[in-house]
């Protein structure tokens, strides 16, 4: 997750803040390495520090593509898996395959332990989320929690999710977003920027990821930037859902 509730209307940024500016490719590194050092504490810190909401968020994203999964032989991807547990969430709904994928393996290889636990298997790909090995329109829907903010390239990945889409494809990104209220905002940003990152670091043990929340958050794309990028990108029916006041946002649309 590695992410909070963003605290201005600034527009959002090309892409993670991490590496060289306008280097994609030492944001990718930075990205990988910094996902390795806290993947021993991945799941836990995500629980903790969103106070099991990030859950109920999982959850609620994966039935928002029920009626897609719940097709004979359907495919649906969860790009920056992480630790897998959005893909375990969609194939509890699914009649057919789900994959996971990303580049970042001590994340995978814990994705790879937790297939025993569940009855349905998942097949977990080391792959980056803006050069997905899937052929172009192959798939019936991609679905992306709490990564897609760490792409280098916030444009290029909607792309890459619409080129491996079906016509008539779903696609879900669940991300940290705005926080809305005059009471909750203020709380939340208060929280996000002087009590979580101590928390990673303190549980963690490692310095810099929950440091890197804020300034990720700035760049990401509000709820409706959001919305319009993949408007823009020639997704149809485009809507959001806000939980707990904006703390995190769950796009959708499809593939025109």
């Amino acid at each position: 997750m590695l992410s909070g509730a963003r605290a201005d209307g600034q527009a959002g940024g090309q892409g993670s803040p991490l590496g060289l500016p306008g280097d994609e490719g030492s944001t990718r590194t930075a990205v990988r390495q910094m996902f390795a050092t806290v993947a021993h504490r991945y799941d836990f810190l995500n629980h903790f520090l969103s106070l099991g909401r990030d859950i109920a968020w999982r959850r609620a994203a994966a039935l928002a593509l029920k009626e897609t999964l719940a097709r004979p032989g359907s495919s649906v991807a969860d790009v920056c898996c992480g630790t897998g547990d959005l893909s375990f969430c969609l194939g509890r709904h699914s009649q057919g395959v789900v994959l996971g994928a990303d580049f970042c393996h001590p994340m995978l290889a814990i994705a790879r332990k937790k297939v025993n636990l569940t009855s349905r298997p998942i097949l977990f790909l080391e792959a980056d989320a803006l050069h997905l090995p899937f052929a172009d329109a192959s798939l019936d829907a991609v679905a992306s929690a709490f990564g897609f903010r760490n792409l280098a390239h916030y444009g290029r990945g909607i792309e890459e999710l619409r080129r491996v889409l079906k016509s008539g494809g779903r696609i879900a990104i669940l991300e940290f977003s705005r926080v809305r209220g005059r009471l909750l905002g203020p709380l939340f940003r208060f929280y996000f920027h002087h009590i979580l990152p101590r928390l990673g670091k303190w549980i963690s043990g490692v310095d810099g990821p929950y440091q890197y929340l804020p300034e990720s958050v700035a760049k990401f794309p509000d709820q409706e930037e959001l919305a319009q990028r993949l408007r823009e990108a020639g997704f149809q029916n485009v809507s959001y859902l806000n939980f707990t006041g904006g703390v995190a946002a769950l796009h959708l649309g499809e593939k025109s």
